[in-house]
């Protein structure tokens, strides 16, 4: 009985093993292509070359991945702080990220196995034999970068733009140390978590002397294979999450919504975005003994399908003034929705990740909840406004509370040639 290896040639039963063994390296190729077998397995490594390819999101562009990018399966995202007072070495610093990332997100080691077996090895190894898994790196500066106890730390001071400032501290805010703030971020998202943990530990190896985490958070989503229609994903309370996000797809939009244009600030930070992080516990035990119509009322939309309440289509537009036959608003005044849409002119692209980090010690309940991220042009436009009536009227509080805060300006993507934070530096 042949084996899946086996085949004939001329009746002949012969198998790789025997091609290996009695043909030598130079003779299989034309065993192999008389027998039919060479095609075969030049079309399976044509397929497998051409679906790494597919899993490539170059580095070098206008602007950086990570951020218009379809969502991946895969965050680890951490926070650094710099050790280091030189500005040269800072500089240097992100030169060596731009050339590390370029190669991690083809699939690439960082450098070669050294020559000397007494000395690391520059890659850590863990992703080798990996696809790329659609990995970007995306970098971002904190205002703490420019300014940190009032020195002006690296002759950036004049630089810093009003945006790029601490976040105000909103209502109900339970924020602490351990999760906030940050004088850099990296943002690793792939569809491997192995290859986005692998990302992050080899530029922070090159950072050492010159930066240490701060903080660091993993988070998911559900997997494109286990959701080929590619629906709406839905967070740990079991609700669709991102449903009024802009169209990545539209330049115009994009531009409006997410991209920092000429005049809005220093021209350092055109083709960038500003992105905001909020790190939210989710007490789900209590949101578990919570009905159904309680949970659909707080978020103002149907579980199942993610349509607004007294709506049937989930992206339809939100219908406010519509009323129920009790004669309340369908939508309730204080729900999710309602409250984060306003007047609907305040628009911010949603980009979160699930998180579950074990058991909270205090309570012996889930540490879990969301990752939230969100990127846009203009914070004190966009996301602060829509979290001032969130952290006064949103009912979701009840079931959530804040413990990690961010904001970053992320960087114009790089040339090829040159490096991120280029436009900032020189």
């Amino acid at each position: 009985m042949n084996t899946p290896e086996d085949s004939t040639l001329n009746g002949t039963k012969i198998s790789r093993r025997n091609i290996l063994k009695t043909a030598g390296v130079g003779g299989v190729g034309v065993i192999l292509g008389a027998s039919g077998l060479g095609g075969l397995l030049s079309l399976k490594e044509g397929k497998a070359a051409s679906s790494e390819t597919k899993e490539i999101i170059p580095f070098y562009d206008k602007h950086q991945g990570g951020i218009t990018t379809k969502t991946q399966n895969h965050i680890y995202f951490v926070s650094l702080d710099v050790t280091t007072s030189k500005k040269e070495e800072l500089v240097k610093l992100f030169k060596d990220w731009t050339k590390a990332a370029a190669l991690l997100t083809e699939g690439k080691a960082v450098g070669p196995l050294s020559s000397n077996e007494f000395l690391p090895p520059k890659d850590t190894g863990e992703a080798a034999g990996l696809s790329p898994s659609n990995l970007t790196i995306t970098f971002g500066v904190g205002p703490s970068l420019f300014v940190k106890d009032n020195q002006d730390r690296f002759g950036l001071k004049q630089k810093q733009s009003k945006e790029l400032v601490d976040l105000p501290k909103f209502p109900l805010d339970a924020l602490e140390e351990a999760w906030t703030g940050g004088d850099i971020c990296i943002q690793a998202c792939a569809d491997d978590l192995q290859v986005a943990f692998h990302a992050v530990r080899n530029l922070i190896r090159i950072a050492r002397g010159k930066a240490a985490l701060h903080w660091a958070q993993t988070g998911f989503q559900r997997t494109k294979q286990s959701d080929p229609k590619n629906e709406t994903p839905r967070n740990l309370f079991g609700f669709k999450d991102g449903t009024a996000n802009p169209d990545v797809n539209s330049e115009k939009q994009m531009n409006e919504t997410v991209w920092v244009q000429p005049g809005d600030g220093p021209n350092w930070l055109v083709n960038g975005s500003y992105l905001v992080v909020r790190r939210i516990q989710m007490f789900i035990e209590v949101w578990d003994r919570t009905n159904l119509r309680e949970q659909e009322n707080t978020f103002g939309r149907y579980r199942d399908s993610g349509a607004p309440l007294g709506q049937k289509d989930e992206f339809e537009r939100l219908d406010l003034e519509k009323k129920n036959e009790q004669g309340e608003y369908s939508i309730p005044v204080d729900s999710h929705t309602r409250q984060s849409h306003g007047d609907g002119s305040q628009k911010i692209l949603r980009r979160a990740y699930s998180y579950s980090d074990g058991m909270d010690m205090k309570t012996g309940s889930f540490d879990a909840g969301l990752l939230f991220l969100c990127f846009q042009r203009t914070p004190s436009k966009q996301f602060i406004p829509i979290q001032n009536r969130l952290a006064k009227m949103d009912k979701l509080n009840e079931y959530t509370s804040h413990r990690g805060s961010a904001i970053f300006a992320c960087l114009p993507g790089a040339k090829q040639g040159g490096f991120i934070g280029e436009t900032l530096f020189n």
